[in-house]
C-alpha cells in the first residue's frame, strides 16, 4: 500500500491511497488520522494522479506525513551507515595520518552494528534536523539560508513511526527522502556536522506501507536549465548498510522523550552517494531527484538559494 497526502487549493485536505494512476481518496484528511482508524476507512472517489504530480490541478501533494502539532513531528537519522558515505566523510575530514573519528565510527558499525536476534549492537551516528515544520514535500523548495555555507542533497530512505498510546514505536512505512544538509560547513570542522543538519529536507511522495527493506536500488540526480548536471545509481537497504534497521531503531527509541504517546518521527536511514562527493555545487533552480524502486514516483526538490544579507539575530530581555 502506498499512501500520499493531498491539499486543494480551497484548502481541504484528504489522504489517498495511490492505485495505478489513480489516486484513491479516503474518508480520513491525513496520514496520521488514516493511521489512528488502524488503517481503516471508506474509500471514496478516486482522482487522477499525473496532474496533481505534474502541478497541474488544484490539488498538489504534500509530505505523505505530518502531525496536526507540527513541533510533534521529529525529524532525525542516522549517518554512515553506507560505505560511500562514510567514505565521502573520511574524505572531509582527513588531515594526519591517523584514523578520523568517521572511519572508526563506520568500522564500528561494520563490526558490531548487525547484532544477533533479541541483543544490542553498538550506537550508530545520531542527528537531529527539527521538527516537523522543517520537512517539505514534492516539488517544494529546500533553502539554502543566507548564513550558510551550501547546501546539498543527501538520497535516503526514511523510517516514518507513530508512538502508540502505551508508548511503543510504530512503524507505518517509509517513503523517499532528501536529507539536504550544508556538507561546506561540516567539512570547515567536524563539530560543525550537528548544524549542518539543521536544513529543509523532503519526503515523497509516497508513504509505502510495509516496504521490502533487504536491497532498495536507485538513482539520484541534479537538473540544471533542463539538463542532467550529474547522475548516480544508489543503494540503500539492509544488505547495504553497516547497521541493522532493527539495531538503529533501538538506539532512537531507547530515549524516554523518543516513545512519548502521539508523536511521529520521520527518521532517514542513510545515503550511499552525494553530489558533493563529486565536487558538484548546487546553485538557485537546481532540481534534486530521488527515485527508489518500489517507493512510487519520484521525489523531486528544486533549490532555493537566499541572496539577502546575513542577518543577525539577537535576544530581547523582559
Amino acid at each position: 500500500m502506498r499512501l500520499v497526502q493531498i491539499k486543494h487549493s480551497s484548502g481541504e485536505r484528504r489522504s489517498a491511497i495511490v492505485e495505478g494512476e489513480q489516486l484513491r481518496l479516503l474518508a480520513a484528511s491525513s496520514v496520521y488520522e488514516f493511521v489512528a482508524g488502524g488503517l481503516k476507512a471508506d474509500r471514496m472517489e478516486s482522482l487522477p494522479y499525473d496532474p496533481i504530480y505534474r502541478g497541474e490541478s488544484e490539488w498538489r501533494l504534500l509530505a505523505p506525513i505530518d502531525h496536526p502539532e507540527p513541533a510533534r513531528c521529529l525529524v532525525t537519522g542516522t549517518g554512515l551507515t553506507h560505505l560511500q558515505s562514510a567514505a565521502n566523510r573520511d574524505a572531509m575530514h582527513q588531515g594526519a595520518a591517523t584514523l578520523t573519528d568517521s572511519a572508526r565510527m563506520y568500522q564500528l558499525g561494520v563490526a558490531e552494528g548487525r547484532p544477533a536476534a533479541g541483543t544490542i549492537g553498538a550506537a550508530p551516528e545520531w542527528f537531529y534536523k527539527g521538527t516537523g515544520l522543517s520537512l517539505r514535500a514534492y516539488n517544494e523548495p529546500l533553502d539554502v539560508p543566507a548564513w550558510a555555507q551550501d547546501g546539498g542533497e543527501e538520497a535516503e530512505i526514511a523510517g516514518v513511526y507513530v508512538i502508540d498510546a502505551a508508548g511503543n514505536p510504530v512503524r507505518i512505512g517509509m517513503a523517499q527522502g532528501n536529507e539536504f544538509s550544508d556538507h561546506v560547513f561540516e567539512k570547515r570542522n567536524y563539530l560543525n556536522l550537528a548544524g549542518s543538519k539543521l536544513r529543509t529536507c523532503s519526503i515523497g511522495p509516497e508513504l509505502v506501507v510495509d516496504p521490502d527493506f533487504q536491497r532498495v536500488e536507485g538513482r539520484v540526480s541534479v537538473g540544471r536549465g533542463g539538463q542532467t548536471l550529474w547522475s548516480a545509481g544508489i543503494v540503500s537497504g539492509e544488505e547495504a548498510m553497516c547497521h541493522s534497521l532493527a539495531n538503529i531503531e533501538h538506539h532512537h527509541f531507547k530515549f524516554d522523550a523518543h516513545r512519548r504517546p502521539g508523536d511521529v518521527h520521520v527518521h532517514f536511514f542513510g545515503a550511499s552517494a552525494f553530489s558533493f562527493g563529486a565536487g558538484i555545487t548546487l546553485q538557485d533552480g537546481d532540481v534534486m531527484e530521488i527515485a527508489f524502486q518500489g517507493f512510487g514516483r519520484p521525489l523531486r526538490n528544486p533549490v532555493r538559494v537566499d541572496r539577502s544579507d546575513t542577518r543577525r539575530f539577537a535576544a530581547g530581555r523582559l
